[in-house]
């Protein structure tokens, strides 16, 4: 009898099908890994829209920006916390000097949809309005249709 050293077809098929199914679930979660990870910076983004929002109401509350009371304190758009509003603040010398406060670098990108073009209510708008009446920026949205890991709408969030 001879012995010869090495593995059988059969030990080999065994491997390979192992292998395959433990590749097959890697590539899964990968998936699922990039998935999350958007929705980890979407919620940053709205994030950070939404505080810009609050501390341009909190200026105005503060007397810090004037605002025509039809804004309720709220910024006009998305690009007026960009581009900043004009203080007017009193020097040493009681002479008027201009300063410009910024609230935002730039507007995020979305994302889901991969725009910086975010869906926008106002104050006088329905809580679950997803038309923006164009008085004030009150709130931001996702305009992505689709949905979350746990089923919830990312528009929603």
């Amino acid at each position: 009898m001879r012995h010869e050293k090495g593995f059988s077809f059969i030990e080999l098929l065994i491997v390979v099908t192992i292998v395959s199914v433990l590749a097959t679930g890697a590539l899964g979660l990968s998936r699922w890994g990039a998935v999350r990870s958007n929705e980890i910076e979407l919620r940053r983004a709205l994030r950070e829209i939404r505080s810009a929002i609050d501390t341009y109401h909190e200026a105005v509350a503060g007397g810090l920006i004037e605002s025509p009371p039809a804004e309720r304190g709220y910024p006009p758009d998305l690009e007026s916390l960009v581009e900043g509003v004009e203080l007017l603040a009193t020097g040493e010398d009681d002479e008027d000097v201009i300063q410009r406060m910024k609230f935002l670098r730039r507007i995020p990108i979305d994302p889901m949809t991969g725009d910086a073009d975010w869906g926008l209510r106002s104050y006088q708008d329905d809580s679950d309005s997803r038309f923006w009446g164009g008085e004030n920026v009150y709130d931001v949205f996702s305009k992505s249709e689709g949905a979350t890991i746990d089923g919830s709408r990312y528009r929603d969030w």
